[in-house]
């Protein structure tokens, strides 16, 4: 283990399971927690400017950034995963022309988004659930958010990269950085130059830029495992079939994500734009556990993919062991933390008694998530990392389109508020036991075709 290469490789390869999950997802854990400040740090000084609707837009115009993130992770998760499984494989030159497809890829998705975001501007805003009060907040913000795109989309993809060939610390420095830029500028242009919620976007894509900045350093100083080559920008067809067949269902599953939460939202304001506000502070110090499980999900990723293009399952059922055990215990003690400092929490972000009760309601609802959803990410990236990506698919629409958005709507329908904040809770407990049961399914089944090629 003389040389970066080597180190990472042994990590993959034959680092103890728990050791190798957390030198991987530790630092990504650490990453996410700073993607999570990019989230609430928009939402804590949009709050300081007292202006309630302004806190209702910067939410209701989550998913656009959303949609941005899906269709990036598309390109990042589909490359990442034939990247570490190339690399499982002993085969440097297709996971470098991978990389190099992947960097141009993204490229072009960036200005597919801006250009049909802008044309459609009207219909997105009404499609998000903006009213009269909020309207030309939530319009404001999506503009600037849709001229960033390339920043945006391509600090989710290189950080993706990054990871997939070990090179963790690099993608973290990049989102660290983006994440002080941002924190820095918030309150220069919301408040010193009077921009209000256009000020929060403008901060929020210039750390993007600064921060995708950053990770591109590392492959233009000869930092990393792997390098872009010009004489590899068009991308084979093998390539581009591996991209996507992983990438697409990944996609997909932050795009129906995204559509629950617009369905969530449309089901919201029907109770009043405040609560709106409400449900979106919420969900972002929600989002603290989220990016947490995500972090060890994603961490966990690159060593599934290395071993199953090793024909290792024996390490794989190892890894996945130890990751869950990780996952859940964690879990638990933030949902214990959410569960006692509620108010606190809310409070944080607003000083309206009606925005903090209900805020307080939504988080001591939604944090029973926790316990079950980081297994289900867990087993989600496990399919991407082989190169199954059906069954990943398979989850996420059984769990969106099969259990929430319906749950969402019959217990609204005959609970009322406090019935749809449960929808997604039941939800996550049922698919943690699917999730489960179908991939320890799937390795198995694969275990035994290794042994057969054998």
């Amino acid at each position: 283990m003389k040389n970066k290469e080597d180190k990472r490789i042994y990590t993959f390869s034959k680092e103890k399971p728990a050791k190798a999950v957390l030198k991987m997802s530790l630092p990504l854990v650490a990453g996410m927690f700073i993607m999570v400040l990019y989230n609430l740090v928009d939402t804590y000084f949009i709050g300081l400017t007292g202006d309630d609707y302004q806190l209702a837009a910067v939410n209701l115009a989550y998913p656009v950034m959303m949609v941005s993130v899906s269709i990036s992770n598309m390109i990042g998760s589909g490359a990442s995963s034939f990247i570490a499984r190339s690399l499982g494989a002993g085969d440097r030159e297709t996971a470098t022309h991978t990389l190099t497809a992947a960097l141009v890829l993204t490229i072009v998705n960036s200005v597919l988004v801006m250009v049909f975001g802008l044309l459609f501007l009207p219909d997105i805003i009404r499609l998000l659930g903006a009213r009269d009060n909020t309207s030309l907040y939530t319009k404001q913000y999506v503009v600037v958010i849709l001229l960033g795109s390339f920043f945006t989309m391509g600090s989710y993809t290189i950080g993706a990269l990054l990871r997939s060939e070990g090179s963790v610390r690099y993608s973290m420095t990049g989102m660290l950085v983006g994440t002080i830029i941002n924190v820095i500028l918030d309150p220069v242009l919301i408040f010193g130059l009077n921009m209000q919620i256009r000020g929060a976007a403008i901060a929020t894509v210039l750390g993007n830029v600064i921060g995708f900045g950053v990770s591109a350093l590392y492959y233009l100083r000869g930092k990393t495992l792997l390098r872009p080559s010009l004489n590899k920008v068009v991308p084979s067809w093998r390539i581009l079939k591996e991209i996507y067949w992983v990438g697409v269902p990944a996609s997909l599953e932050t795009l129906l994500t995204s559509a629950a939460y617009m369905v969530n939202n449309n089901l919201a304001v029907t109770y009043g734009e405040l609560t709106v506000a409400a449900m979106g502070i919420a969900q972002k110090v929600l989002s603290l556990g989220s990016y947490v499980y995500q972090g060890f999900a994603s961490g966990t990723q690159p060593i599934m993919g290395y071993n199953f293009g090793a024909g290792n399952t024996k390490r794989m059922k190892d890894v996945l062991k130890a990751g869950v055990s990780t996952v859940t215990v964690t879990e638990i003690l933030l949902m214990a933390l959410y569960g006692t400092l509620a108010p606190l929490l809310i409070g944080i972000f607003t000083e309206s008694s009606d925005v903090i009760s209900i805020g307080t309601m939504v988080l001591r609802h939604l944090m029973f998530i926790l316990p079950f959803v980081g297994t289900v990410s867990m087993c989600r990236m496990s399919f991407q990392a082989m190169g199954k990506p059906i069954y990943a698919f398979a989850i996420t629409l059984i769990r969106q389109i099969g259990m929430y958005i319906p749950l969402l709507l019959i217990l609204n329908k005959v609970f009322k508020f406090e019935g749809m904040l449960c929808a997604q809770p039941v939800t996550e407990a049922v698919m943690m036991a699917v999730s489960l049961t179908i991939l320890l399914y799937v390795i198995r089944k694969t275990e035994k075709s290794f042994q057969i090629e054998e």
